[in-house]
């Protein structure tokens, strides 16, 4: 019990959804390690009037990243790559344009961390797709079915 004090609390904010992945880059700082980073398209509202929520992601975390990187080659060549994804700690962020017809004027951009990759599909065509977590074997399954089994006879 006295772990549990020492132990940081953390309140998690997670947005869940289907999107398309774009603008997949490796982002490289002056000071700090290059990161892996990607623009949601998340979908929103009627399924015959889909309206999109553009989150900027640093991808976290080392299965996302490797899920992410599988899809560099698809979208450089302008292929759809719709993914199911868990995005945590989203935020506003605001900025001021700095050319363009908007020049001069305040706008706001998501924000967030990618942290999860639920399926892939390629122009349609399922690539990936996770393994269910608390799936177990279905041998190891019937082993422990059995052994209950064994303690209530007991």
């Amino acid at each position: 019990m006295s772990n549990q004090a020492n132990e940081s609390q953390y309140f998690d904010l997670h947005t869940t959804g289907i999107g398309y992945l774009n603008r997949i880059r490796e982002v490289k700082l002056k000071k700090g390690q290059p990161f892996l980073a990607v623009t949601v398209a998340a979908l929103c509202g009627s399924k015959d009037d889909v309206e999109y929520r553009h989150i900027d992601c640093n991808v976290v975390g080392a299965e996302a990243e490797k899920l992410v990187r599988r899809c560099i080659d698809a979208e450089k060549a302008n292929k759809k790559v719709l993914v199911s994804f868990r995005i945590g700690d989203c935020w506003a962020d605001s900025f001021t344009y700095q050319s363009g017809p908007k020049q001069g004027t305040p706008g706001a951009s998501l924000k967030g961390r990618l942290l999860y990759i639920g399926w892939i599909k390629v122009d349609g065509e399922t690539v990936y797709e996770a393994k269910p977590r608390d799936a177990a074997p279905a041998e190891q399954q019937g082993t422990d079915q059995g052994n209950e089994g064994d303690q209530s006879a007991a």
